[in-house]
């Protein structure tokens, strides 16, 4: 285009009301919901839109949407919200949605779960929630089912927090999979190059394990760093995500 990126940028945002980047995953996501529906494998997609790996793909298909401060106000008055525990690779996982999304994701074997039922409670205290394992199983299809994964389209959170925790959540999502950042690294992403600590924080607090990947943030020294389902837990998941992203050597 013989332009710089910064005005690249800003004319393409002029003309189509979005950012390059946005637009490309618009784009992106669309072709690959059209590839997994005309029986495309996800590997085989993931290579036909120029992505690294199935797991790039994953990263298009999962959407962010904060809580509404009608929402935040009504605390859950007239929302469904369903849940349900499923056996996964990594161990029991509680799952509860939202119509809007996904709103609480957790380990069963560090929390029990009359536990992470009491949180969900508490943070929707006027919603109806009620028991669903049927409805609830496409969230673990979506991190662990393979070929047939994304079928049902985009999977979307529905998550309430501060600003910068949403802010901090998003950044999160742009982390590849299988690879690993330090809370000053994602701080200095977010323009806020002092607030490592706060950052820290804002990570865990994060209501939805795996699918906001809090587990690849580390220590600035190198070291594994908190992790509300425990040091072990957070290892097991970032090995399992590195042999899924990396090929396996005959």
């Amino acid at each position: 285009m013989h332009l710089s990126p910064y005005h690249f940028q800003r004319l393409f945002c002029r003309w189509a009301g979005t950012t390059p980047k946005r637009f490309l995953q618009v784009l992106t996501l669309e072709r690959g919901k059209w590839l997994l529906e005309n029986s495309h494998s996800l590997l085989e997609a993931s290579h036909e839109l120029g992505l690294s790996g199935s797991s790039r793909l994953h990263d298009h298909f999962v959407q962010l949407e904060a809580v509404t401060p009608g929402e935040y106000k009504n605390k859950g008055r007239q929302v469904c919200i369903e849940y349900g525990v499923h056996s996964t690779p990594l161990g029991r996982m509680f799952v509860a949605t939202t119509p809007r999304g996904v709103c609480r994701l957790g380990f069963v074997d560090f929390a029990s779960v009359e536990e992470l039922l009491d949180e969900l409670c508490q943070a929707w205290p006027l919603g109806a929630v009620r028991k669903n394992i049927p409805a609830t199983r496409h969230v673990i299809d979506a991190l662990f089912g393979g070929d047939a994964a994304y079928r049902h389209g985009p999977l979307s959170l529905h998550v309430a927090g501060t600003n910068f925790q949403i802010a901090v959540w998003r950044a999160l999502l742009k982390i590849p999979s299988g690879v690993v950042t330090s809370y000053a690294q994602v701080a200095e992403s977010l323009g806020v190059p002092k607030a490592a600590r706060a950052v820290g924080n804002a990570v865990g607090a994060n209501p939805i394990a795996l699918l906001i990947p809090c587990h690849r943030v580390i220590q600035q020294s190198g070291a594994l760093g908190g992790y509300r389902w425990g040091p072990t837990k957070k290892l097991m998941v970032q090995t399992w995500e590195r042999m899924r992203h990396e090929p396996v050597a005959l």
